[in-house]
């Protein structure tokens, strides 16, 4: 990986639209923790990459019935520079994505609160259906009587996939803390394995190429440890911008060029 300036780069596929949520939690003896998974090597995108929870919008994601508190879809669109349906979309994709690769599920009654916990068969069963597509998120809501808590995330950073990629995606970051009474869980599939870690500890495993991750994972863990608690990181203002690495070839190698004024760390 390299920081050098690009000035351009050759058209490829149209980005697809996803959102990707940085779990956090308060560590009492290493303070703030974030929570990654290792891609499967199996995958198409990514392989062997330790990354957030997410994924890409799904055409039900837009659907305007979906149950829902906090900030509504009009005000996330002026947050994230899209039209309303893309909104709502991106942030349904947001939670329903944290539920499907961790078990963890940004939502609860409409009167107010959590859901306390989501370990249990039942739960697995309609995670499941929506992994497999069998389920709306939408209606997996309206079944148990919940609504979506967008209150919880908050808007991070944007980043598009290089060009030359074959697979592109125009990703959101968000993050959210860990609600109280929940767990994360290893619920296999895409990924191989899971952590909960101290994000400078993030950064320095992958200085020492003990741990990999694609330039937003890295930048986003750097600016994650400047944080001492996930009520602070969760209180940072927030410009964001869309951030588009390139390609080029450096030393004979291909790698990613990550525009100037990026906090990306040095390997």
């Amino acid at each position: 990986m390299t920081r050098e300036h690009d000035r351009g780069g050759e058209a490829g596929a149209e980005a697809r639209p996803s959102a990707t949520v940085m779990l956090l939690r308060e560590c009492a003896a290493s303070g703030l923790e974030v929570y990654l998974l290792r891609r499967a090597a199996t995958m198409r995108f990514a392989p062997g990459m330790h990354v957030f929870p997410g994924g890409g919008v799904d055409e039900r994601d837009t659907e305007p019935g979906i149950r829902w508190a906090g900030p509504p879809p009009a005000e996330w669109a002026a947050r994230l520079g899209v039209a309303e349906p893309m909104a709502r979309a991106l942030v349904c994709a947001a939670v329903r994505e944290t539920f499907e690769e961790s078990g963890v599920l940004l939502a609860g009654p409409p009167a107010g609160g959590v859901v306390a916990d989501t370990r249990g068969p039942d739960w697995e069963a309609d995670r499941t259906a929506l992994v497999d597509r069998a389920l709306s998120f939408t209606a997996f809501l309206g079944d148990r009587g919940l609504v979506l808590r967008s209150d919880l995330l908050r808007a991070w950073s944007r980043w598009i996939t290089p060009r030359r990629e074959a697979r592109r995606f125009d990703t959101r970051f968000f993050a959210a803390a860990l609600p109280a009474g929940q767990h994360t869980r290893d619920v296999g599939g895409e990924a191989d394995r899971v952590a909960w870690m101290r994000p400078a500890e993030a950064v320095a495993a992958w200085q020492r190429g003990e741990l990999e991750m694609l330039p937003p994972t890295v930048t986003t863990c750097a600016e994650l440890a400047e944080y001492g608690s996930p009520a602070a990181a969760l209180a940072a203002r927030r410009h964001i911008a869309p951030i588009e690495p390139a390609m080029r070839e450096v030393g004979g190698e291909l790698r990613f060029v990550v525009p100037e004024g990026v906090p990306y760390p040095r390997r």
